[in-house]
């Protein structure tokens, strides 16, 4: 039996990891969350009555709490999921996202490679820190091509910076420590217990409310859309059997721009919750964000082809599951809106400005 460290364990992805794992595997879990406005307790409501899992409220670039959660836990792998992760918000205060997504991942190396030392030759061996990235590392595609674990770095925004530095500290930790990385980058996901300010929950919960469905430009930006129990079952195939100092792309191969996502969902809620009126009617074209990035889409030959990893979900059935599951689960909505987001526009600061705009709209990503 394994003890799997996972970080960022009560957000989107970490959640569903942490539930993933329960199901799929007999390791005990310890999840760190600083539980900032996207990581809620009620994301784990049915993993922390598992007597597998253990919850430490703690920020990972507190040096001393990360020490003591080795200490106490010894785990035998760490998944670093914590992470700043909206560009909107990386536009308005940057700062938070150094913060965790470098500084962070700085202090987990550290605290990995020191703990290290102590372990037994067997031990130290099957040790891993599996380091989960984005595909925004990447930079921008034209209209052809994909990214794969080859393509330069090239960040363009300060979410996508701060991931590609932690990213670059994994890889020197592997190069010049031995500490025994891998790191996997993804595609954009969607599913259950996603924090609202995100596209898909965003257009769901605006359309049932019958709000505005506030679109970037022309809505013509392509993103690659990976469920994400799909993802979940890349990450532990990753650290299972994954070759140490490498990196995985985990890709859905379903491109789609932002505006047939929205119409994609609309035509689904027309069915779900009738209205008498298309929910395309909500739809509200607004100014671009700054440094919007055009198109995203992962080569995940290297995934498929080494470790046998397949998405099980077609997006058309993974969206319909999902605007089913936040129909069905508005309470769990509403509270972890309450007090923290309203779907107000974030990401409207630019070049020369002081302080971000406010507006009602929404965004999306």
């Amino acid at each position: 039996m394994q003890t799997l460290l996972i970080t960022g364990g009560a957000g989107f992805i970490g959640s569903n990891l942490v539930q993933y794992s329960l199901t799929h595997t007999s390791d005990r879990i310890v999840v760190i969350d600083k539980l900032t406005y996207a990581g809620s307790l009620l994301n784990l409501e049915g993993p922390l009555r598992d007597p597998r899992v253990a919850f430490v409220r703690a920020d990972i670039a507190d040096r001393e709490a990360v020490a003591k959660v080795f200490a106490d836990y010894r785990p035998t792998a760490v998944l670093n999921l914590a992470a700043e992760t909206h560009v909107d918000r990386s536009i308005d205060g940057p700062k938070a996202f150094v913060d965790t997504n470098v500084v962070g991942t700085f202090v987990l190396l550290e605290a990995a490679r020191s703990h290290v030392t102590t372990l037994d030759e067997g031990l130290r061996a099957a040790f891993r820190f599996l380091h989960v990235s984005t595909d925004e590392v990447y930079g921008t595609l034209g209209p052809s091509g994909l990214f794969s674990e080859e393509t330069p770095y090239a960040p363009n925004s300060p979410y996508a910076a701060s991931k590609a530095a932690a990213d670059h500290l994994v890889r020197a930790y592997f190069h010049t420590y031995g500490l025994p990385t891998v790191i996997t980058n993804c595609s954009n996901n969607y599913g259950p217990y996603q924090f609202p300010e995100k596209l898909i929950p965003l257009m769901i919960l605006n359309a049932i409310d019958g709000r505005p469905l506030p679109i970037y430009g022309d809505g013509g930006n392509v993103r690659d859309w990976l469920h994400v129990e799909d993802h979940c079952a890349g990450i532990l195939l990753a650290l299972g059997t994954g070759r140490v100092g490498e990196k995985y792309n985990v890709g859905g191969g379903n491109e789609r721009t932002n505006l047939e996502i929205v119409d994609l969902i609309c035509d689904i809620l027309d069915e779900l919750t009738p209205t008498g009126t298309s929910h395309r009617a909500l739809r509200t074209f607004v100014t671009d964000r700054p440094g919007h990035d055009r198109r995203y889409a992962i080569d995940a030959t290297k995934i498929r082809r080494e470790l046998g990893w397949r998405p099980r979900h077609t997006f058309e059935s993974g969206l319909r599951d999902t605007i089913r599951w936040y129909v069905e689960h508005r309470e769990w909505c509403a509270q972890v809106q309450s007090g923290r987001y309203d779907r107000q526009r974030l990401g409207l600061r630019s070049a020369g400005e002081g302080a971000a705009v406010s507006r009602s709209d929404g965004a999306s990503q």
